[in-house]
């Protein structure tokens, strides 16, 4: 049975519990606001269901409440920072405000963050470049256990490592393109076993290769206490950009790669290269600006396929979403609903 939840409550509630975790009520409130950000967006794989998994993580000691970022290097159009685990929502937020200053005073900057615990929604962060008229490009890695199979492979090898760039557009929404490199998020699997669904075909191999569209085999130990994996997204063209992720967000941030034995732990790990570009400074401002408007206008001209609504530019699906859901609510499988109330009674709250 679904439960409908007004996002306010949803967020004083998911604060309360962060707060039992230790963290102080300002980063609380960041991080249940982020959660439910991505709930309204329409991506439910990356709000509060993860509440239960970052309780954990903070009492297993892979997470850690407030946490700030740390400078590494600073060399000024290049960043080198350490998230030191600390909630990727608030530490994430805390180096896009440092190179979004830099990128305005040098014109560009290359931001390696490493070490954070997950950051969430990448969209996110390039939402926030795009409010500053910045181009940004984030790549990122995930280490936790692997739950993405390489192409031609039969198990898994990386996670779901997502890419994401943000592009402003003078005088309208942005374009903001954020997508995980497997053919769909962890976080979804998560919702559709919780929710008793099956998957379509093509996103799942179960822990014998074979294909499969039980999600289940992606969010609990199967026969051997193996897993099941996720298929990356456009064939081998996915997969190279998975891995580009992993070399880009993981080795050259100094983050790290995954090359190691699946552990039990529920923590997850990002590592993120981001690079921010001012087109002010670049000196295309203003052809950038025409040519950006006038391409989004003859790319959503392209007559509507038979059943698909109107071409729209990235970014527009959760910008719609946002708007039902802030009024309709959030919808709340039992199950997912169920593990948010055992999580926060593990820190003594009860919701």
């Amino acid at each position: 049975m679904q439960k409908v939840l007004p996002a306010q409550d949803l967020r004083a509630q998911c604060a309360t519990v962060f707060i039992a975790c230790g963290s102080s009520a300002q980063e609380a409130e960041t991080v249940a606001s982020n959660l439910v950000m991505a709930n309204l967006s329409g991506h439910d794989s990356h709000g509060v269901g993860m509440l239960p998994r970052y309780v954990d993580a903070v009492l297993e000691g892979g997470l850690k409440p407030n946490v700030q970022v740390k400078t590494l290097l600073d060399i000024g159009a290049m960043l080198t920072l350490d998230g030191q685990r600390g909630y990727g929502q608030v530490v994430g937020e805390q180096a896009m405000q440092l190179g979004m200053a830099r990128a305005k005073l040098h014109g560009s900057c290359i931001m390696a963050l490493a070490e954070s615990h997950h950051l969430g929604r990448i969209g996110h962060f390039a939402e926030m470049a795009v409010a500053e008229g910045l181009v940004s490009l984030h790549f990122v890695n995930v280490m936790a256990r692997p739950a993405v199979a390489p192409w031609g492979g039969t198990d898994g090898r990386f996670g779901t490592n997502p890419c994401c760039i943000g592009v402003p557009l003078a005088g309208r929404e942005p374009f903001i393109l954020d997508f995980a490199t497997s053919r769909v998020a962890q976080g979804k699997m998560r919702v559709a076993h919780n929710q008793g669904k099956e998957v379509a075909p093509g996103l799942l191999i179960d822990e014998h290769g074979q294909p499969t569209t039980q999600p289940g085999v992606v969010v609990l130990p199967q026969s051997g206490g193996l897993f099941g994996a996720l298929m990356p997204f456009g064939e081998h063209k996915g997969y190279g950009l998975a891995v580009a992720c992993e070399l880009l967000g993981g080795a050259l941030t100094g983050g790290g790669t995954w090359h190691q034995r699946t552990h039990t732990g529920r923590a997850v790990t990002n590592s993120m290269l981001t690079i921010l570009i001012d087109p002010a400074r670049l000196g295309t401002q203003a052809s950038f600006e025409s040519e950006a408007l006038a391409f989004a206008d003859w790319v959503q001209l392209s007559p509507s396929a038979p059943g698909a609504e109107a071409v729209q530019i990235a970014g527009a699906p959760e910008r719609g979403a946002r708007l039902q859901r802030e009024q309709g609510g959030i919808e709340m499988d039992a199950i997912t609903w169920q593990e948010i109330q055992v999580a926060a009674a593990k820190v003594g709250v009860v919701i």
